[in-house]
């Protein structure tokens, strides 16, 4: 071995690694991607996503309420804030009734369906009694309860459907009858068919296309086969032929579809200015309580055409964001729907997400000009405290069925008493040892001998 000149060693440079490949870099959206599917996985995800929709469609419902309702306030002689107050006040109601349906278990909703069913049948009769009900808007619907307040007992007939009709399927699943056509639609079809007809009495066709769509909600969740759920859509489409053919006013609704001028007579003023409010509204909208046509031009403005106000006074961005939440509400219904084992919590939670995503899917598109004018309110977000009420109610329903699923009750458990077992661990230990002492640095410092620094 050769010396260097100061007669050491030569230094041994290690050997240089080959050049390879590098690995590739991870890809953000790749990784992104991952992170979402892994969030949307777990056990409560689907709890969240009713919990954090429904609460910021009804916020932001009371906002445009305000909005879009103090123009009309004000020309009944009436302070601007007043539809604010009585949907606030009901909001609050339904925030209780949400909080209850929430906690209360499984079996006591369904023994609470045939009650429901049977009050809302009864309120349902009192409407045609004559010096009780009160007609609003033609439509022959609504209980005066004394002053301003008005009650409308076909919105409670969806809840008493789909809790009825939940807890009917779920006791004939259970001993294996749905496997016959007969046990599939009876009596399920005549109650449905019972609560249609007392709600065409007052002439309200919007709740009825409603009640009718969870009734076929209800029949797809239990399995119906194609040919029966054909023959029974077909009834129901010969019905509403036949009553929208014998009405001038539903006639004049059908042909009002996409039109962009009032026409004779203006028949199609509500549809138009609908339209108008959307399209003057831009992107990002003329801002919060800016809208035109809530000045007397859009009848409605503050029910059944809110989206519009919307749409005028937030946007696209604003009409986009409402579409997102209630997306949001529909996936989470279905996701709920789809991983359960209880056929009740199946089949109410299916009743349920048909209910809303209906209503909002007609409501929407008939300000769209795509769909006739129902006269139904977009939920949780109209003003209303009749079809508020049953809905809050229902959302505590889906929050309960979401807790109640195998892995959100798995993960619930982990969770709650993770720092109750640690407080009660810092106090056992502190009961063991005796009185916990604060000692200070200073009081370290003079327990320790003079010698130690």
């Amino acid at each position: 071995m050769t010396s260097s000149r100061t007669g050491r060693p030569p230094v041994q440079r290690a050997p240089r690694r080959p050049v390879g490949p590098r690995p590739p870099r991870d890809n953000p959206v790749r990784r992104f991607c991952t992170r979402a599917r892994k969030a949307w996985d777990r056990p409560l995800t689907a709890y969240y996503l009713i919990l954090g929709s429904s609460m910021l469609i009804a916020v932001l419902g009371l906002v445009m309420v305000y909005s879009a309702s103090m123009i009309t306030a004000l020309q009944l002689s009436l302070p601007g804030s007043f539809f604010f107050r009585k949907q606030f006040l009901a909001a609050m109601i339904g925030a209780v009734l949400l909080l209850i349906a929430m906690r209360v278990p499984v079996k006591l909703h369904r023994a609470l369906a045939y009650p429901i069913l049977a009050g809302a049948v009864f309120l349902m009769i009192l409407v045609q009694v004559p010096g009780i009900g009160m007609a609003v808007n033609g439509n022959q619907n609504w209980i005066s309860l004394g002053g301003s307040f008005q009650i409308q007992p076909s919105e409670f007939g969806k809840l008493a459907l789909v809790l009825w009709g939940a807890d009917l399927l779920a006791r004939k699943e259970d001993k294996g009858m749905l496997a016959q056509w007969k046990h599939m639609l009876v009596p399920l079809v005549p109650a449905a068919f019972m609560l249609l007809g007392l709600i065409m009495l007052g002439g309200d066709m919007g709740t009825a296309i409603i009640l009718t769509a969870i009734l076929f909600g209800l029949l797809w969740l239990a399995g119906a086969p194609t040919r029966l759920f054909v023959g029974v859509l077909s009834i129901a489409l010969a019905l509403g032929f036949i009553l929208i053919k014998t009405s001038p006013n539903r006639m004049s609704r059908l042909a009002c579809i996409g039109a962009t001028e009032p026409g004779p007579n203006d028949t199609c003023w509500q549809a138009v200015h609908g339209i108008y409010a959307l399209a003057s509204g831009g992107l990002f909208g003329s801002g919060l309580g800016a809208s035109v046509e809530k000045w007397g031009q859009l009848p409605e403005a503050h029910t059944d055409f809110i989206f519009a106000i919307t749409g005028e006074e937030l946007g696209l961005a604003g009409t986009l964001s409402v579409l997102a939440l209630f997306a949001a509400l529909g996936y989470a219904g279905i996701r709920v729907a789809g991983r359960t084992e209880d056929p009740f919590v199946r089949y109410a939670a299916g009743g349920v997400t048909t209910w809303i995503t209906a209503q909002a899917v007609i409501n929407i598109g008939a300000v769209l000009g795509l769909l006739p004018i129902a006269g139904v309110p977009l939920p949780l977000f109209s003003y209303g405290g009749s079809a508020l009420l049953p809905t809050m109610f229902a959302i505590g329903l889906m929050l309960a069925f979401a807790r109640d699923e195998p892995a959100a009750r798995a993960a619930l458990a982990m969770r709650q008493p993770r720092f109750g077992r640690k407080r009660a661990a810092v106090r056992g230990s502190a009961g063991a040892a005796g009185p916990r002492r604060w000692n200070t640095m200073r009081r370290r410092a003079a327990a320790r001998s003079s010698g130690e620094r």
